[in-house]
């Protein structure tokens, strides 16, 4: 009979099908659950350095954010360049195998979760800016053509990917022609990735209007989500709407604290302007992998893993 039929939850297999669900929780801020835990990140490989040195520390980062309820785990290989790592003595094979390992030490982390919830692992690709560790992945323009650009991005892209992620995380790209070339690189990979803008106000860091940024992932086949990190909370409200506007994909979002980060001083300054509270708005803006950034931690992470497990706003 009709009523004896048990229907058992689906179990999405891939991070796309799971985004058709529902809204996802990111995690929040690598470096700041590393320096928390009493490492030292003041060097210019931050905490891709810990991937050789301390890789059980980022085991443990990742755990917290589980944790506290994150559902995406995005990898410390932010920083992990085959250029900044050779400055430090590493050779290209050594220095992939470390950024592979920064797959692997997510995926052990979510093995050693309490839930039962999927878990997903985003590997982690920072601008070309982020290498030079001066601050440049907030301005790009570095002077490189795009296709300079793709032959610096394209050969550890090739690397995480065959680590088999579930997803691409192209984050704080700062302006269109580094995504230009980072949308033509992962192109192939098979595997699906993100790209997330850092901006400021309604442009990005370079100060293109964000109508045309979002346009050019549009007709991305690669591209499963589109948004912006590593800004100020009030500038990812702005962009929200215009990243489901422009390009009719799922929304990512993971600002900072709102605190300012003096690159000369390698400080941060100002009061926080995160809250929680957003989260709903987001949500309703089209939102669906929402998170935290910079000197974004467990406890703010676990607030927004309860701000989504609530009714959507007409549900």
């Amino acid at each position: 009979m009709a009523g004896d039929i048990t229907h058992t939850p689906h179990t999405p297999t891939s991070l796309a099908e799971a985004l058709t669900a529902g809204p996802l929780v990111l995690d929040g801020g690598m470096s700041n659950q590393l320096e928390a835990a009493g490492h030292d990140l003041s060097d210019e490989l931050w905490s891709a350095r810990l991937l050789a040195e301390r890789p059980e520390a980022v085991t443990e980062a990742h755990l917290a954010y589980y944790e506290a309820g994150a559902d995406v785990a995005i990898t410390a290989s932010y920083q992990a360049t085959f250029e900044g790592f050779a400055r430090h003595g590493v050779g290209r094979a050594g220095t992939a195998r470390l950024m592979a390992s920064s797959v692997e030490l997510a995926r052990a982390a979510a093995r050693r979760t309490r839930t039962t919830r999927p878990l997903w692992v985003a590997a982690s690709a920072g601008p070309y800016g982020a290498m030079l560790a001066d601050g440049s992945e907030y301005r790009g323009r570095y002077g490189l053509t795009v296709a300079e650009l793709e032959r610096f991005h394209r050969p550890r892209l090739e690397v995480l990917a065959a680590a088999r992620p579930d997803v691409l995380a192209l984050e704080t790209v700062p302006d269109t022609d580094e995504a230009t070339a980072l949308l033509r690189s992962v192109r192939g990979l098979g595997v699906p990735a993100w790209l997330s803008y850092t901006v400021a106000g309604d442009r990005t860091r370079a100060g293109q209007p964000l109508v045309e940024a979002f346009a050019l992932a549009a007709d991305a086949d690669e591209i499963v989500a589109v948004g912006v990190n590593c800004c100020a909370p009030e500038d990812a409200d702005r962009a929200i709407g215009v990243a489901a506007r422009v390009t009719g994909k799922p929304v990512v979002v993971y600002p900072n604290s709102g605190e300012s980060w003096d690159a000369g001083a390698r400080a941060w300054t100002g009061r926080s302007t995160f809250d929680t509270e957003r989260v709903t708005a987001w949500r309703e803006a089209g939102a669906r992998l929402i998170g935290g950034c910079c000197r974004v931690g467990p406890e703010a992470i676990a607030g927004i893993a309860r701000a989504l497990s609530g009714p959507a706003v007409g549900a």
